[in-house]
């Protein structure tokens, strides 16, 4: 049998710890249960990781990474509205493919914030930001107001968060199916409403 390398096994368990933490929450993600779902020793754990909380903190880039991955592959050229619209159900088609991600992302954010303050923003911030650039560069041939791009990226973690929420109470994919529909249609709207008289960038006035 080929041996497994320390770097895949930190691999398999923090994909592990996403589905612990899922399933038990934060406090109940021990070691213990990490290492079984990983399919491994809890000897092999603490090799790889001197603590848990080594091990949450590349949970934590993990969930960065997903977020970043969904927003940026769902950057491609367009308008405004339609980049907004990628990125809107990019995020949301992240959350659809695993509930267990979802159910991990809001738990490690709040611990996160809980545990060392700003850094549980971190998440969020380095999301919006990928989201902004995003907008920024799809306005690139006629700029629009920083305030109305924070807007658009509000507008779109609101929905993608509204629509976590609502896939995670309830479970039913069909459902989420159509909601992910109407989310889009309320951004649509919104994003039709308000660029139709969107203001000129000063630097291109």
């Amino acid at each position: 049998m080929p041996r497994i390398s320390a770097a895949q096994r930190r691999g398999d368990f923090i994909k592990a710890a996403v589905e612990v933490i899922a399933v038990y929450g934060i406090e109940g993600a021990t070691t213990r249960r990490i290492a079984e779902q990983a399919q491994a020793n809890l000897a092999m754990l603490h090799y790889c990781y001197d603590s848990k909380e080594d091990l949450f903190a590349d949970v934590y880039e993990f969930v960065a990474g997903r977020y970043r991955d969904a927003l940026e592959n769902n950057a491609s050229p367009g308008d405004v509205a339609e980049t907004a619209r990628r990125l809107l159900r990019g995020v949301m088609e992240c959350y659809l493919e695993s509930a267990s991600f979802a159910m991990a992302a809001m738990e490690l954010i709040s611990w996160a914030r809980r545990q060392h303050g700003d850094r549980g923003i971190a998440v969020y911030d380095k999301a919006l930001e990928t989201v902004r650039t995003a907008l920024r560069d799809a306005g690139s041939d006629h700029p629009i107001e920083p305030e109305i791009v924070e807007e658009i990226a509000f507008v779109i973690a609101a929905l993608a968060d509204g629509f976590a929420a609502n896939w995670l109470t309830y479970g039913d994919r069909s459902a989420a199916l159509g909601q992910m529909e109407l989310a889009t249609s309320v951004l649509d709207s919104w994003l039709a409403a308000r660029l139709g008289s969107t203001p000129v960038a000063p630097s291109q006035r």
